[in-house]
């Protein structure tokens, strides 16, 4: 669904990208809308599919031991059935946290966050044993998360900040 934006609907998406717990009457006064418009405003938005959900940024370091690996896979065939193949057994592994189609000669990019290393050598020996036609991975851990996602996604999407 096309929806046209205006600077004040970008401002309500920058903001609840930064700051998904923000009051509804807080996000009207940072707009500069009295509440009931901008209510209308972010239902509009909801409804339109520009907001996926509201969601909370956990530190996992905090919570438990794990590690972060990057996947790129290659598969045996580049027929419509083997990606079809290959997607479908990604569901049964909730560990593959990620996983994007990609191009430049390879197939697949994968985030993995597992335990441990052994835990994902074991999905991976699972994925291999599956015979879903992966044919290589390459395997590339992460060391140190330097930066993420973040409310710049959507600045860097637009090529400037709406104050």
């Amino acid at each position: 669904m096309a929806i046209a934006l205006d600077p004040r609907d970008i401002k309500i998406l920058q903001i609840l990208s930064a700051e998904g717990r923000i009051s509804k009457s807080e996000l009207a006064r940072r707009v500069n809308l009295s509440p009931s418009p901008c209510w209308e405003r972010l239902r509009r938005l909801e409804k339109a599919g520009l907001i996926k959900g509201y969601h909370a940024d956990i530190d996992l370091a905090r919570l438990a031991p794990h590690v972060v690996i990057f996947v790129v896979v290659e598969l045996d065939q580049h027929r419509a059935e083997s990606f079809r193949i290959f997607e479908a057994a990604l569901a049964g592994h909730p560990q593959i946290t990620g996983c994007w189609a990609i191009g430049g000669g390879v197939d697949y990019l994968m985030q993995v966050t597992a335990p441990d290393i052994n835990a994902y050598q074991r999905m991976i020996d699972d994925l291999l044993e599956a015979q879903i036609g992966l044919r290589r991975y390459f395997t590339y851990v992460v060391t140190k998360e330097v930066r993420t996602g973040g409310a710049g996604m959507l600045a860097a999407l637009l090529g400037h900040q709406i104050d």
